[in-house]
């Protein structure tokens, strides 16, 4: 076996989407974004949202079409954005299917249940939202639009960020 030390899966320079690439210069916060309850639980990491300020305020978010977490968005269903801090970075990538969680992704930090979903004990700051409107297809993923319902911000702790393919600290 040989070690190379450039990225197994990285196209050729000269192939790599402009898209993917400018998007991976535009800093996200790190979320995962959770609903149901007890063994219906599910979640999915998402970087890719929006928070409306309105009355109501609304949160527009894109998630996998494919994910356990697209089925249960549907009209009327509530669900949880958890935003994580840099403590939570390995909560990220389990979340997001890259990573092994034996027992599933819920066995990792402490969870508490709420009328809106499962919310991360240590998340830096947590939001309760409303699915307004099915979910439609823009580009592959799904925008999810819900109506914020209830938010509550957590200790001060440095948050986490994805940028360039990888996590980034803001602390």
């Amino acid at each position: 076996m040989t070690i190379h030390s450039e990225h197994p899966f990285l196209p050729p320079e000269g192939e790599r989407d402009p898209l993917r690439r400018l998007r991976g210069r535009l800093a996200q916060a790190v979320t995962v974004c959770t609903a149901g309850a007890g063994s219906s639980r599910v979640g999915l990491t998402v970087s890719s949202l929006v928070v409306a300020d309105g009355d109501p305020a609304h949160l527009l978010m894109l998630v996998d079409e494919d994910s356990d977490l697209a089925d249960a968005l549907e009209p009327g269903e509530t669900f949880v954005v958890n935003v994580l801090g840099a403590r939570d970075r390995a909560l990220a990538d389990p979340f997001a299917g890259t990573a092994p969680a034996p027992g599933g992704p819920f066995t990792l930090g402490s969870w508490d249940e709420t009328p809106y979903g499962p919310v991360l004990a240590s998340a830096t700051a947590w939001l309760g939202a409303r699915v307004v409107a099915p979910p439609r297809q823009v580009g592959w993923p799904l925008l999810v639009d819900g109506t914020v319902e209830h938010v509550e911000i957590g200790a001060d702790a440095p948050a986490l960020a994805h940028l360039r393919g990888r996590y980034v600290d803001l602390g």
